[in-house]
């Protein structure tokens, strides 16, 4: 099997090395190119012919995102990840067509090397094999009419009732999927939570960014959230598994430590499952793109208590695993296109009681 080529752009010499010698290491991997400019690396492009940049978001001259933005769709076959400091730009960079995207280490103690070495090579693997999508492709592949079935957009969701539920996983792609799914949910939807695989610190910042898209409210959850209609909750990256309790005042969400399960935490399976035993029939599971398999063990126990299931098709997925695993495992009553799958969310509550 052919090495991935990849190239690397950061204006630190420091990490530009560490990344060489690492990554370096790695059989499967050949480093074509590193670069302290993104200016620079624009025009090696065609002669290095890369398969995967690696790219740091804050550098002279041009920054990340504008790189993806002004030379990436020259090389629509070049596939990015980018590797930063906690910042917001990250998701400029995944609007803008990034595939993915590791936080640089910190300053703080506990530092695991080989860990964030092996992310790397991991996401680096991943994005060799991912398709490009960004939101002016969700745009494009949106219906240009309204299907039959399918409901005019609405400020209410008039058959929604506190007893409903919407849980939503996804991964790799997934920063700019969820958007798509839930920005035109009016106020009046039933309570969204929602597993994407997200480093820790990141998740806050992506829940404010989508805050500002959408009709609902959008935070990070904390432990013991109150799941409301109106309300997304997005599970904090870090050690926390995030899954459904429910009281006499209703559904909450219980944020603790515990081990990774199917590869995560927070783990969508973990979610899902819970999900399925307190709300049943009355719940909507949506597993969108991403690689692995968590989700797929749990949407199955969500559609097997009578929860309606949809997966996202292989067309619209940066990478067709975990919902593909869904569907091979039976989990997924409906499987759609990115751009109608909010719309079939809200259809599942018309008339509902």
């Amino acid at each position: 099997m052919p090495k991935i080529r990849l190239m690397i752009v950061d204006d630190s010499l420091f990490f530009r090395t560490f990344l060489t010698t690492q990554l370096g290491r790695e059989q499967s991997i050949e480093i074509v190119g590193s670069f302290g400019s993104p200016v620079d690396a624009s025009s090696k492009i065609a002669a290095l012919r890369p398969d995967v940049i690696a790219l740091d978001m804050e550098m002279p001259r041009m920054r990340g995102d504008e790189f993806l933005r002004t030379v990436i769709p020259k090389h629509r076959n070049v596939k990015v990840i980018v590797i930063s400091a906690l910042s917001e730009n990250v998701f400029d960079a995944m609007q803008a067509g990034a595939i993915d995207f590791v936080g640089k280490p910190g300053s703080t103690p506990g530092f695991d090397e080989k860990q964030f070495v092996n992310e790397i090579i991991e996401k680096i693997k991943i994005a060799a094999q991912a398709h490009i999508r960004t939101r002016e492709d969700f745009a494009r592949a949106r219906p240009s009419t309204t299907r039959p079935g399918m409901p005019v957009r609405t400020t209410r969701v008039l058959g929604a009732t506190s007893k409903n539920i919407i849980a939503i996983g996804a991964s790799t792609g997934g920063t700019e999927a969820i958007i798509e799914v839930i920005k035109n949910f009016p106020a009046s939807t039933p309570g969204v939570v929602i597993v994407q695989h997200m480093p820790p610190g990141f998740t806050k910042m992506y829940a404010d960014r989508v805050n500002k898209l959408c009709a609902m409210t959008v935070r990070e959850a904390k432990n013991t959230d109150r799941v409301t209609q109106g309300t997304i909750l997005i599970a904090p990256g870090g050690d926390d598994q995030m899954s459904l309790r429910q009281d006499s005042q209703g559904y909450y969400v219980k944020l603790e430590k515990g081990p990774k399960v199917s590869g995560h935490c927070p783990s969508v399976d973990v979610l899902f499952s819970s999900v399925a035993k307190l709300v049943g029939k009355h719940a909507v599971g949506v597993i969108l793109t991403g690689m692995g398999s968590d989700g797929a063990r749990g949407l199955v126990e969500m559609k097997s208590m009578g929860a309606h299931t949809i997966g996202q098709d292989e067309a619209s997925c940066v990478v067709y695993g975990m919902p593909m695993e869904a569907f091979k495992r039976g989990g997924v009553k409906e499987q759609l296109p990115l751009s109608a799958i909010g719309d079939a969310v809200l259809r599942q509550f018309s008339g509902r009681r």
